[in-house]
């Protein structure tokens, strides 16, 4: 049977952080939230478009509580700033859905000298996480939701060797690097949180991709690919159903740590959100090890599991 947002319970009484939530995917896992009652924190870069996308979500739920808390991920200040104001503001958090993320831009880096999509990506969420996810470890039922994508399977790798891609940079490998990175943080994360859990209701880590969702992270295509914007529609699915995924890995009372949801179509390019399967890579246990040994080392935290 189809899932759709009319399928999410009541989120009454739980409290969401859900980063790059003023657009696209973000945007529409925030909302519905909100109109299931949750109170909803947009963690994002940009304060006047987190100023906006409350508005919009305050028109679709005018009964719910949204608050923004400026959050840049390509900056260990910032995430730590954030993360030091949002303990003072919240005392408790059920979800912490991870979904900001860049996608295929010009070589750039971090505020800390990491390649931007790997230091945005993945090292920034690992930071945050890191440092908010005590605020759910006594919290019944609460999960953290890490957004992946089909391009953990697409050249990618963790080029250990060159991290920050410094001898040569290709855009479309660095951003497979990065959300493979999502994948093995993900696993790794629930098997620390499976390890300390006392009970079924401890904290769980749950994953899930969108498929191809037509949002804004596909202005940085490569022209060899730009094609596929004149073809999007024949292949992929809009921001509101792309975060259905999203919903359901936070949301689905039947959902179970370390389980990875995507679109129910060919390919999982579009459709209903089900349990899917992530690539043999993402679930090496030696990689997903290494890969949190050396991000601790790289963002300079560590986690409470």
């Amino acid at each position: 049977m189809s899932w759709t947002e009319n399928d999410v319970p009541t989120q009454a009484g739980r409290v969401a952080v859900v980063t790059g939530a003023n657009t696209g995917l973000g945007f529409e896992t925030a909302r519905v939230l909100a109109q299931k009652g949750a109170e909803v924190v947009l963690a994002v870069r940009n304060p006047d478009k987190g100023a906006e996308a409350v508005r919009r979500i305050a028109a679709a739920a005018p009964c719910a509580t949204v608050r923004l808390q400026r959050l840049d991920l390509g900056s260990l200040e910032s995430v730590r700033e954030a993360a030091a104001e949002l303990r003072e503001s919240t005392p408790r958090i059920d979800l912490l859905v991870n979904n900001a993320g860049v996608m295929y831009p010009p070589k750039q880096t971090t505020a800390d000298g990491f390649e931007l999509q790997f230091g945005t990506n993945h090292l920034g969420h690992f930071a945050w996480t890191a440092q908010v996810l005590d605020l759910l470890l006594d919290v019944p039922g609460s999960r953290v939701v890490t957004v992946a994508s089909l391009a953990h399977r697409i050249r990618a790798a963790i080029h250990f060797d060159d991290l920050q891609w410094e001898r040569s940079y290709e855009r479309v490998a660095a951003y497979g690097q990065s959300k493979l990175a999502n994948l093995l943080f993900h696993y790794e994360l629930q098997r620390r949180l499976e390890a300390r859990a006392s009970g079924e209701r401890g904290t769980v880590a749950v994953a899930a991709h969108p498929g191809i969702a037509d949002t804004e992270l596909v202005r940085n295509l490569p022209k060899a690919l730009q094609f596929a914007q004149v073809a999007a529609p024949l292949f992929s699915h809009d921001a509101a159903h792309g975060a259905l995924a999203q919903l359901r890995a936070a949301t689905d009372p039947s959902v179970l740590g370390g389980q990875y949801y995507g679109p129910d179509a060919t390919g999982e390019r579009r459709g209903a959100p089900r349990l899917v399967t992530s690539s043999a890579q993402s679930l090496d246990l030696d990689l997903q090890r290494r890969l949190w040994a050396v991000s601790e080392e790289l963002t300079g935290v560590s986690f409470p599991v």
